[in-house]
């Protein structure tokens, strides 16, 4: 199947515990870049959720947010730091001996002092919030996949009808080609006669001026390579997988053939669809682009 290097996923976990929100979205990119905003707390498995994206995505900007939310109610406990509060009374008790004034420290004034008490967070089972966190980055890669593939599956028949308009392009650019040699030969050979008159005209003259031409304006290997480039798409498509960067190389070959098809074009009809031709590789290269 094709994938597109565009999609967004969202998933949510919820216990009675906490709750773990991922959202994803990704655009194009010419490499894998995967950036991760997440709290502080849950950083210790950045490596972890890094190795789970890689397991779906391949290139792409992937932008990952993931919210947390605890429930628990005793997550946090009280802590009495009691050489802080020690100290705090050593030194109160020498300011008062020191400017002889009345040492007034209660028991409710030195437990507002800082790091008297404080609040610390309890520890966390990791494997625990970990499968959480693997579920919901999971459940949101699961839909983020989804509409990659949808939209690659939309890229891919784009593309083939296109390849059906550029293969129509090319089959006329060569079946145009000996008519345009005739009506050169016809017009050379009225165009000496006028000059000529009477006189008997060299038709073997002729003939050779009509090769040179021919040779100057054959375009039979651009043909048969962008027959085959467009063949050589369509069956990649069909194939499926990460075929983005050989379909991108592909492509940049299919609009060098018709560039020097362009080129080598004397005929209106020709250049015109010669333009056609280049102007539905471009598309083709701009959705291309889109793919993984």
């Amino acid at each position: 199947m094709i994938k597109s290097m565009t999609g967004f996923g969202h998933f949510e976990v919820s216990d009675i515990d906490r709750k773990i929100t991922v959202e994803m979205k990704a655009v194009n990119h010419r490499y894998l870049d995967i950036n991760i905003k997440m709290p502080k707390k849950l950083s210790y498995f950045e490596a972890s959720m890094r190795s789970l994206v890689k397991e779906y995505a391949g290139r792409g900007k992937i932008d990952i947010f993931i919210s947390y939310e605890d429930y628990t109610e005793n997550n946090y406990c009280l802590k009495y730091n009691k050489e802080i509060a020690k100290e705090y009374l050593r030194y109160t008790k020498e300011m008062a001996e020191e400017f002889a004034i009345e040492n007034d420290i209660r028991v409710s004034v030195l437990s507002r002092y800082p790091e008297v008490f404080t609040l610390e967070e309890q520890d966390t089972d990791e494997t625990e919030l970990w499968d959480d966190i693997k579920k919901a980055m999971t459940g949101a890669l699961h839909e983020f996949d989804s509409s990659r593939i949808k939209e690659g599956e939309n890229l891919k028949e784009d593309i083939m009808q296109k390849l059906d308009d550029m293969f129509k392009d090319v089959e006329y650019i060569e079946e145009r080609a000996p008519q345009i040699i005739e009506e050169y030969r016809k017009k050379l050979s009225e165009k000496v006669g006028e000059l000529l008159k009477d006189a008997s005209i060299d038709e073997s003259r002729i003939l050779s001026e009509v090769t040179i031409y021919a040779d100057k304006i054959c375009v039979d290997e651009e043909i048969v390579r962008l027959k085959s480039h467009i063949n050589a798409t369509r069956d990649t498509l069909k194939a499926g997988g990460n075929v983005g960067r050989k379909l991108d190389f592909i492509a940049q070959e299919m609009n060098r053939e018709a560039n020097t098809i362009l080129s080598k074009s004397s005929d209106l009809s020709t250049s015109d669809r010669a333009i056609d031709l280049k102007t539905n590789i471009e598309k083709v290269r701009e959705q291309i682009q889109n793919i993984e």
